[in-house]
């Protein structure tokens, strides 16, 4: 298998993926507009988490960073996270053709779960426990996991509430480097 230098390399040569980083505009959590402009402020956000991650983890984090919301142009509307039509579900496709690292392909498929988990809770009052149970299930590397939804949850135009909560309810249901930080 190739290095992830060579994975990311073949992928930002990818016409598919270069032909969406111009799409977008300012809208609600993505202040930055364009596909190209979110995937510079989360390589910001990447290097001021380095020193927690492992070299391996960083590599394949800025492999997600470049894939997972890229193929949104492409995506239908409205669809589930798990839909084949998702933008993450296309963002997976297009990345398994590059690597075959299930642990990172499930995090790309299912990095906004947690998102939406969240508002169930806040809209319903509950989230949809087979559901949640399922993404408990699925994601088998948690620090790598983890450590996307906080690249990825403190961008400038979006709350820490989501971020919050998420890791609040996985307390003492996964193994992370990243936890809850509890006071003294």
């Amino acid at each position: 298998m190739s290095s992830d230098q060579n994975i990311l390399d073949a992928i930002l040569a990818d016409e598919r993926y270069r032909a969406n980083l111009d799409w977008g505009t300012v809208r609600p959590g993505h202040p930055e507009g364009t596909i190209r402009a979110h995937i510079a402020e989360l390589e910001r956000s990447l290097d001021a988490l380095a020193d927690k991650l492992t070299d391996a983890n960083r590599r394949r984090l800025r492999l997600a960073i470049h894939t997972h919301d890229t193929f949104k142009p492409d995506a239908e509307p409205g669809v589930r996270i798990a839909d084949p039509r998702s933008h993450a579900s296309i963002a997976r496709q297009f990345l398994a053709e590059f690597c075959g690292d299930a642990n990172l392909l499930e995090s790309v498929q299912f990095h906004d779960e947690p998102y939406a988990l969240w508002r169930q809770h806040r809209d319903r009052g509950a989230v949809n426990q087979e559901r949640f149970d399922a993404l408990l299930r699925r994601i088998q590397d948690w620090d790598l996991f983890l450590a996307f939804q906080i690249i990825d949850g403190c961008t400038a135009g979006k709350g820490r509430e989501p971020l919050e909560w998420f890791f609040a309810e996985i307390d003492g249901r996964v193994t992370s480097r990243f936890v809850v930080k509890k006071d003294a």
